[in-house]
């Protein structure tokens, strides 16, 4: 069972995106509130909130007010604005900010229930139109790519890894002993940080290029790089033998 928590102030678009919710997860608890004192109650009484979905606009916030006072209080909290703003410089400094995804409002019922999905599985969902600023051509692209790793912590780098394997969340628990959540929490972080927002995206480019290996947890040494392109399956044989 999949808990979320609508806050919108409108009581039409509360209905819609409830509705919406339920046609991706039909038994789905739904709580809803109109403000962000509201959001911090619910979250304060009811454990184990999986999705925020959260307009922008509400009595109590302006701006990204409210979507940081969520993310101060509960960091973890996976939080998905949904807008009727759909300005591209808004989706990226929502995005920056660490938003689990964006939705606009004129988004039908079923792709909402799509990106719900989306973020649910740890990915970042972002309007279809949404280009990352700034990059042009795959050489600009590739070289944006290898400054954005070097943001990720060595934890991240690790699940990115395995990840470019082919590994799905539970095998990546099991693999670095963590419980999903965590690694689905990690997914999202490195996604948002990469600002590739598809898990399917991730695994092309970052095939594509040589991945840093982050320090061993004992702290001996440090390779330069894990190869990517052809030597994916090879590695992930090489693991399952191992194993």
């Amino acid at each position: 069972m999949t808990n979320f928590l609508i806050i919108d102030d409108h009581p039409l678009f509360r209905e819609a995106l409830g509705n919406a919710v339920r046609q991706a997860h039909p038994d789905a608890v739904i709580f809803e509130t109109m403000s962000i004192k509201g959001a911090l109650h619910i979250l304060a009484e009811k454990k184990g909130i999986d999705l925020a979905l959260l307009d922008l606009s509400l009595p109590d916030a302006t701006g990204f007010s409210g979507f940081m006072r969520l993310r101060e209080t509960y960091p973890r909290l996976p939080v998905a604005i949904v807008s009727s703003h759909e300005d591209q410089d808004v989706v990226s400094e929502a995005l920056s900010l660490g938003a689990a995804g964006y939705l606009p409002k004129s988004t039908s019922k079923s792709e909402l229930a799509q990106a719900i999905d989306c973020v649910l599985s740890g990915s970042v969902a972002v309007p279809k139109n949404f280009v990352v600023a700034g990059e042009r051509g795959d050489t600009d692209f590739t070289q944006a790519l290898r400054q954005r790793l070097q943001e990720l912590t060595p934890q991240q780098l690790r699940v990115l890894d395995l990840i470019r394997r082919g590994y799905q969340n539970k095998h990546i628990a099991a693999e670095l002993k963590l419980a999903e959540s965590t690694v689905k929490a990690h997914v999202t972080e490195i996604l948002r940080k990469l600002k590739l927002f598809s898990r399917n995206k991730a695994v092309i480019e970052i095939g594509k290029i040589n991945l840093p290996v982050p320090k061993k947890r004992g702290g001996k040494g440090e390779s330069e790089s894990i190869e990517g392109g052809d030597h994916k399956s090879a590695e992930a044989g090489g693991m399952a033998k191992r194993r």
